[in-house]
């Protein structure tokens, strides 16, 4: 197997082949990336290799045990604890309430395949093998992307703001702002927008400016910046301090 579609880092591009390699006992239909490695805005050793894998047949105990073993062998990898991959059968792919076999954070769980990454495999998938997206995945209208948007904001980002604990760690902070901020595009125009036009739209979506400097820096590798002993709390206060108004504002706007 090889992978196609733009080229990335040596190191992410050696663990994509060895994984492929790996995967061939379970002769796959198709292999896809998204997220920021589909979306062009991959950051070799920060960002997530978000991939989805879809199977020929159903996903036993014995599919389960091969798939542990699958990702257990590639544990020596500098990049392998950054590799989540969900996978699909060709028969399950229509349905997106349902929850696949998911390998993330070193262990095994099930999860759906969301709309915002059905229409981003249709948008901007890499394929690294097989079919398409399109010849296997539904389409996503834009009511039910906006829907799922909504319900996202609304029901699991908004309750979390209310964590205080939560906003001291560096993935809540970069997960909550720029998910926002996708999500404001997404129902004001229907489009996806990857994490650095999200970064970039912040500041004028009324986010804590020194906030967004320190997201940037990091994720793209810059030094500077805030060094504080109470940094963390006091970013985590201006995060939240932001968030719950405008997503409030946001789902009341649309509903």
């Amino acid at each position: 197997m090889t992978t196609h579609g733009t080229r990335a880092d040596a190191l992410t591009d050696a663990l994509l082949d060895r994984f492929l390699g790996e995967l061939r006992a379970l002769d796959p239909v198709a292999v896809w990336a998204h997220g920021s490695l589909g979306g062009g805005d991959y950051q070799e050793g920060r960002s997530d290799l978000d991939l989805i894998a879809v199977l020929p047949g159903p996903i036993g105990p014995g599919t389960v045990w091969n798939v542990a073993k699958l990702h257990a062998r590639l544990h020596t990898d500098p990049l392998a604890p950054l590799l989540h991959c969900t996978y699909l059968t060709d028969a399950t792919t229509a349905d997106p309430g349902r929850r696949h076999l998911t390998w993330a954070q070193r262990h095994l769980f099930r999860r759906t395949v969301t709309p915002v990454t059905r229409r981003e495999l249709h948008t901007f998938g890499r394929v690294l093998y097989g079919q398409t997206p399109g010849e296997l995945l539904p389409a996503v209208s834009d009511r039910q992307l906006a829907d799922f948007v909504v319900r996202d904001q609304r029901d699991f980002l908004r309750p979390a703001v209310d964590k205080a604990r939560l906003w001291t760690q560096d993935v809540w902070v970069d997960y909550g702002l720029v998910t926002f901020a996708r999500a404001t595009v997404t129902l004001r125009d229907g489009t996806l927008i990857s994490k650095r036009e999200a970064l970039d739209l912040l500041p004028g979506l009324g986010a804590p400016v020194e906030v967004v400097e320190d997201v940037v820096r990091r994720r793209y590798g810059q030094k500077g910046g805030p060094v504080d002993s109470g940094w963390r709390e006091r970013r985590g206060e201006l995060t939240r301090g932001y968030l719950g108004g405008a997503i409030d504002r946001l789902v009341t706007s649309y509903t």
